[in-house]
């Protein structure tokens, strides 16, 4: 997880090392630029480079206008990440950015129904039958229980509490894919899941690209009704605060970047448009 003291430190350091001219950058996925650029004597040479896991198959990488970065710097920045030929989501600082900022609420939604006793299988098989590439009990797997308590109360927002199942398991070491166990046990890099359970299987990338390609696929179990509408619900609306708090410029902009950044089933435009065309409430 994230250390703001090393990073202060290490920024401090690369600003005396590097020449006066030179950008630097983080690709901080949690931590304010402005937090970071306290340590810095010109702020305004900070700006946030964020790419997403696994790097060679993502294309979004967001680009994050501190308060005080300065606008030639963000130029380059963008022009970077164009010349790498990603493709550069400008963002201003705040918590999580666009894209961990919606994924937060989402994930935690997902916990705390697992925490009521619906099984991670079927959670997940709801969101991959609704067209995401991999089900959120999964991914907080993939990402790591470590890092999802570590980044969570910053992401989720206000007055959110980690579910006791997922601080028990942390607390025992089991902490998703990484340790071999965490919300499913993981046998070569890949989630052991219930009998019949085919639904999310699917890796990230390859739902991704698969989704991407018109192809989608239904859940292989029954799940209750309104089940995905329930887990997406606080990503629907961390979208739209986003909007609303000026974190991306338009509604365009963070649908675009949440498809690209999360996966979100790109049948349904994003986010944002999935709320206009079907009345949920984001």
């Amino acid at each position: 997880f994230e250390n703001l003291e090393v990073k202060r430190s290490l920024f401090a350091e690369l600003e005396a090392r590097a020449r006066p001219d030179a950008v630097l950058a983080t690709n901080t996925s949690s931590l304010r630029l402005e937090d970071i650029a306290t340590a810095l004597k010109a702020p305004s040479r900070l700006v946030g480079i964020h790419f997403f896991n696994p790097v060679p198959m993502l294309p979004l990488v967001e680009v994050v206008q501190g308060e005080a970065t300065d606008a030639e710097v963000l130029r380059r920045a963008t022009g970077f990440v164009r010349r790498i030929d990603k493709l550069p989501l400008p963002v201003r600082s705040a918590p999580g950015f666009l894209v961990n900022a919606v994924l937060g609420p989402y994930m935690l939604e997902a916990l705390r129904c697992v925490e009521e006793g619906i099984a991670p299988e079927t959670v997940d098989a709801a969101l991959v039958a609704f067209g995401m590439p991999m089900g959120p009990v999964e991914l907080v797997d993939t990402v790591g229980l470590d890092i999802a308590v570590a980044a969570g109360k910053a992401l989720a927002g206000a007055g959110a509490e980690p579910p006791a199942r997922l601080l028990k398991l942390v607390g025992e070491g089991r902490l998703g894919r990484k340790s071999g166990e965490g919300y499913y046990r993981w046998v070569d890099g890949k989630a052991v899941k219930g009998d019949g359970e085919e639904a999310a299987k699917d890796g990230l990338v390859a739902g991704l690209w698969r989704r991407l390609a018109g192809k989608r696929r239904p859940a292989a179990r029954p799940v209750p009704a309104g089940l995905a509408d329930r887990v997406l619900a606080p990503l629907l609306a961390a979208t739209q605060r986003c909007v609303d708090q000026g974190v991306v410029a338009d509604a365009d902009l963070a649908d675009a970047g949440v498809i690209f950044g999360t996966g979100f089933a790109p049948h349904t435009g994003g986010p944002l448009n999935y709320s206009k065309e079907t009345g949920k409430p984001d």
